[in-house]
């Protein structure tokens, strides 16, 4: 009888492991562990370099969803908002009118040789402006100058972001590292990802205050 053996060849290819440093990167000579070539700042800039990837994804990708919705929503409510502030009286127009009506009124008096007519100012204006309006008008201003707060102040993180993970010049590692830590510094200083975190926040209060000029509107129809 023939019998077969079967093989299985060890899997000893293994990726390496990142966090074996002792083999990636060659002892230091004695004493010489802090010289600006020493393994401990290979070491640092790996490891910073995987946390700052992992930071700069997340802000990325909270930043890209703000941008592509505020900018959606910021020409949804500047559209609705220029059709209901049409709704709001013009005073500078209204101002206008009235004075041309008491020049044309003054004008004839003095053709007729009579004194002019009293103006109404009620009777010249044609508004139908009620409370409702000044409320859906306030709640959607409010809510557009909200929105468009947020898209410059993303804008400005994401250059950050960029500015943040450019290369860092040929030099020693000591010397990136201590450029990487200047980088960092500055992120913790501005608070940026404290401030990014917020910005969510900012777009849903400028969502409640739409959706609440939207009540009052449609209660209004």
């Amino acid at each position: 009888m023939n019998l077969c053996a079967v093989f299985v060849k060890p899997q000893s290819d293994q990726a390496p492991d990142r966090y074996d440093y002792e083999s990636k990167y060659p002892p230091d000579e004695p004493e010489k562990e802090m010289d600006p070539n020493g393994r401990i700042w290979r070491v640092y800039l790996d490891e910073a370099g995987q946390l700052d990837i992992d930071m700069v994804k997340n802000i990325r990708d909270t930043v890209d969803v703000i941008l592509v919705f505020d900018g959606l929503f910021t020409a949804i409510v500047a559209t609705l908002v220029s059709v209901t502030s049409a709704a709001l009286p013009l005073a500078h127009s209204q101002v206008t009118n009235l004075l041309l009506m008491e020049l044309i009124a003054l004008q004839r008096a003095a053709a007729n040789g009579g004194s002019p007519p009293p103006l109404d100012a009620n009777s010249s204006s044609t508004s139908t402006t009620t409370t409702s309006d000044f409320w859906v008008n306030g709640l959607w201003f409010t809510s557009l100058a909200f929105s468009l707060c947020t898209a410059p102040i993303a804008v400005l993180f994401k250059q950050w972001i960029q500015a943040y993970v450019a290369p860092f010049f040929q030099g020693t590692p000591r010397a990136q590292a201590e450029v990487r830590r200047f980088r960092y510094l500055g992120l913790e200083k501005w608070h940026v990802p404290i401030i990014v975190g917020l910005l969510p926040t900012l777009l849903h209060l400028s969502l409640f205050l739409f959706f609440a000029g939207l009540i009052v509107f449609l209660f209004t129809l």
